[in-house]
């Protein structure tokens, strides 16, 4: 079976509160993108995982995580398994909890398991705490510490998705330490979202990581200047970073990024 996991955004991630299980409450809204891995799997002799970068072959990689939570509740024969990322990993991307999410996702379809939605976002949840949004893969308003998630009416079929990641991995655990958790917003990320103009999000859709991460990375800041500087409607890092993307009415050119950059322009 051929699965092609696709990436995500945040668009604005408020960090509320540090919860006495040390996980913390955020705020955000998940929007998924097509910057697409591509995972396969089919029945085996004895199980085995590859993939196109190196990637850790124990329960810490997402798919095999994924086929090890489903082999326990149900009789899943041996499978071989193969990875191509394309998504970037340390990105801010959800690139890891996309693959886990689709291999759930994937299983079920191929095995006829007949697990439900909620079932399966329990399962993901089991994965990462991303991971449960790809499930739907749909626009969602995240909350808790991301398996809260709720419908929400977003559309950017007028403009273009500029993403730019400058291939530097932001390591998460550093990029909290410099979070100083806020709950007291006015308004919430949705309410924003949805009747606030794009043009008009500068000032209240932030991502609370960026001034952490644009700290330790100032190329990363750069970035989000620069697209500012072309027109955007809104830019933002995404996640943890080190991705930033901007909307634009218009095409802009890439050339004026880094060759080392991974940079595309989508509709979304």
């Amino acid at each position: 079976m051929l699965l092609f996991p696709n990436a995500k955004i945040n668009i604005g991630l408020r960090i509320l509160n540090k919860r006495e299980d040390g996980f913390h409450n955020l705020e955000s809204v998940f929007v998924p993108v097509p910057i697409l891995d591509s995972l396969e799997f089919i029945e085996s002799n004895q199980f085995s995982f590859e993939s196109s970068i190196e990637i850790p072959k124990d329960k810490s990689n997402s798919v095999i995580k994924a086929y090890e939570l489903l082999k326990t509740d149900f009789d899943l024969p041996p499978i071989s398994i193969y990875l191509h990322k394309q998504i970037s990993t340390g990105a801010g991307l959800g690139g890891g909890s996309s693959d886990g999410a689709f291999m759930l996702k994937g299983l079920n379809d191929y095995f006829e398991l007949g697990i439900n939605r909620e079932t399966l976002e329990n399962y993901a949840l089991e994965i990462g705490s991303d991971c449960p949004f790809f499930i739907d893969n749909k626009p969602k308003y995240v909350t808790g510490t991301g398996e809260i998630l709720e419908d929400i009416s977003i559309s950017f079929s007028e403009l273009y998705l500029v993403i730019i990641n400058p291939m530097i991995h932001v390591n998460t655990k550093q990029a909290f330490q410099g979070i100083v958790p806020y709950d007291n917003h006015q308004n919430k990320l949705n309410e924003i979202i949805t009747y606030t103009p794009i043009s008009k999000w500068k000032d209240s859709v932030k991502n609370d990581f960026e001034h952490s991460v644009f700290t330790q990375f100032s190329e990363i800041a750069d970035i989000k200047r620069v697209l500012y500087e072309q027109g955007a409607k809104y830019a933002s890092m995404t996640g943890t970073g080190s991705t930033v993307y901007g909307f634009f009415e218009e095409k802009i050119d890439l050339n004026i990024f880094s060759d080392n950059y991974f940079k595309t322009i989508c509709n979304l």
